[in-house]
């Protein structure tokens, strides 16, 4: 989503901005634009496109020390240059930067029109914000941007600077990510923490609802009814070079083929030398256990995904029932919540605006809530009763790969130690899965080590713009996190159901050369999925399987075979996942798209 930085300080600002939005691009951006207050003036900058766009046009030299910055993602109006933020008032005196909505905005709109006679320029609800501002201003900016967050519904992500504070940094945050950098004579604002990491490690997370006031040698911070707020320093330790290429051509392949990497730190933080679990982030007790007779796990789009492989593990090892739910429909059906429930909130960036409202939602009610995240203190960990984080590093790509499979590795230990509190699982099947889990970093290694059969298939498929997954069990879950990733990056037009489901429908679609990714990784329903390729191939499909090796039988049915190394049925999606993880990276650099910033889409989605 959109991202914001700010700065006041002693030096120049501009270059502050300008790297600071170039660690933003992942977020996903049509446009973008910087505001600086110099020579007793506002004076804005900004063009549609690419950050480069704009590196164009905007002198780097110029003699300011205030100043802010913002990518966007349009919501309101097309991309274009007079959308793009920031936006002023009237007069062009007060500056803004906006990462949300405002639900209100056509009312508070049409009074400023109407009884104030304010002039727009674009089809933003952020200009409303500079006017109403500008309404309130009394010479005091903070007391202004008080009064207009107290008229304004929606989440949002604010930064202010005025023509006549040309040493002051106003910021407010309702629902959006905001934390503030502090520095020697310079502090910042940004909407996350690489855009910081050049300058300070030192962090101050900002709280829903709260003001900030910046001044170079000054941050204050105040909760909404004006009172002053302490906080501690976050102390990044995590290096910038994380979020850097390191040598492979796009931030999409190196976190695939940091996959090893993520998968070892998220099983091994959680294991003592015993090889029992450590698991001190979740507090529910075996007693607060008994008393859960649900679960929901509630994410978004591969987050979402991940929830459905965890819920089978979650009913497997622990014999919990489990629903799983997308967070944009969860808190509208009026789902049955109360203190028997526990919710399972999953998001990568800890700040998915679904995610988090029907996490609220669910505590209103209360339930529990226990959140698997990635991002240290992000909103949805700071929100949760217990935690699980994921340790996969900084993830830049949009299409979410490294998280999706620490995320497994969350839920396969949750789910066990779930099942050890009650009852359910036997410490023999335990300590096997603990076992065959220790593999996993070096199996995903062999997996990756065959990447040039994937971008063979990949050059023989790049073309076709109908590409058809199936798989039974686990892998229909996972067939839908095969077809998201393909979809998002090369835009071809795919989809995935359950293999039993053929005969249905879907058969229909089927004709000479569709081509068919079938997962069979499951024994139990390995000839099920031998019957339902033989389908397929009958009516002219070319079929590509995944199966553990040692599966030889479909060799002789499928086109062609991925053999993954062998492991349990309820592992199995960890591993079958990465080809399809290549697969759609190999797909969309044959077509010539910008792979780590997929059209139309944002990294972190922080709006409804």
């Amino acid at each position: 989503m959109c991202g914001i930085v700010g700065y006041v300080g002693t030096n120049k600002a501009v270059p502050y901005l300008i790297e600071g939005l170039s660690k933003l691009e992942y977020r996903g951006y049509d446009s973008a634009g910087i505001a600086v207050n110099i020579g007793g003036a506002v004076k804005v900058i900004k063009a549609k496109g690419r950050l480069s766009n704009l590196e164009r046009i905007v002198d780097m030299d110029m003699d300011t020390v205030l100043g802010i910055g913002h990518t966007r993602w349009a919501t309101h109006g097309a991309p274009s240059d007079v959308n793009a933020h920031p936006h002023t008032n009237s007069n062009e005196t007060i500056a803004v930067i906006h990462n949300g909505i405002i639900e209100n905005y056509m009312e508070i709109k049409d009074w400023l029109i109407n009884d104030k006679k304010c002039v727009f320029k674009s089809e933003t609800d952020t200009e409303v914000i500079a006017h109403l501002i500008d309404y309130y201003y009394d010479g005091d900016l903070m007391s202004a941007v008080r009064k207009a967050a107290d008229r304004m519904e929606g989440a949002y992500a604010i930064g202010v600077i005025a023509k006549d504070e040309p040493d002051r940094l106003v910021a407010v945050r309702k629902d959006s990510p905001l934390i503030v950098g502090l520095g020697v004579n310079e502090n910042f604002i940004a909407s996350d923490i690489p855009a910081l990491l050049k300058y300070t490690r030192d962090i101050l997370l900002i709280e829903n609802d709260e003001f900030v006031d910046l001044s170079k040698d000054k941050v204050t911070i105040y909760n909404s009814l004006g009172q002053e707020q302490k906080r501690e320093i976050y102390k990044v330790t995590w290096d910038i070079d994380a979020a850097e290429k390191e040598g492979f051509e796009h931030f999409t392949l190196k976190e695939i083929f940091e996959q090893p990497k993520g998968v070892r730190e998220t099983l091994f933080r959680r294991l003592n030398a015993e090889d029992d679990l450590a698991m001190e982030g979740i507090r529910l007790t075996a007693d607060e256990l008994k008393n859960i007779n649900k679960i929901y796990i509630v994410a978004c789009g591969t987050a979402y995904h991940a929830g459905l492989v965890g819920r089978r593990a979650i009913e497997a090892f622990a014999k919990i029932p489990v629903e799983c739910d997308v967070a944009s429909e969860f808190r509208y059906r009026d789902p049955f919540i109360d203190e028997r429930t526990l919710f399972i909130a999953v998001s990568q960036s800890g700040e998915t605006l679904d995610t988090l409202q029907s996490l609220r939602e669910a505590k209103r009610k209360g339930a529990r809530v226990l959140s698997i995240v990635n991002v240290v203190g992000s909103s949805v960990a700071r929100e949760s009763d217990d935690l699980f984080y994921t340790w996969a590093g900084p993830e830049i790509g949009v299409a979410s790969t490294k998280a999706f499979t620490t995320q497994l590795i969350a839920f396969y230990l949750i789910a066990m130690h779930f099942g050890r509190m009650n009852g359910k699982l036997t410490e023999e099947e335990f300590k096997t899965t603990i076992t065959e889990m220790k593999t996993l970093p070096e199996k995903v290694t062999e997996v990756l080590a065959k990447s040039e059969e994937i971008q063979k298939l990949a050059a023989k498929q790049f073309n076709n713009e109908k590409v058809f997954f199936m798989g039974r069990g686990v892998d229909s879950d996972l067939a839908m996190e095969a077809s998201l990733k393909l979809k998002e990056i090369s835009y071809i037009n795919s989809f995935a159901i359950p293999a039993g489901e053929l005969k249905h429908g879907t058969i229909a679609l089927i004709e000479d050369e569709t081509f068919v990714v079938a997962l069979a990784t499951q024994d139990r329903l390995y000839d099920k999925m031998l019957s339902n390729i033989k389908e397929v191939k009958a009516r002219g499909a070319h079929v590509f399987a995944i199966a553990k090796e040692g599966h030889l039988q479909i060799d002789k049915t499928a086109d062609e075979v991925f053999y993954i190394p062998n492991t349990s049925d309820a592992l199995a999606p960890l591993l079958a996942i990465i080809p399809m993880q290549l697969f759609a990276y190999y797909v969309s650099t044959l077509r010539g798209n910008d792979v780590d910033k997929p059209r139309n889409l944002a990294k972190s989605v922080t709006v409804e």
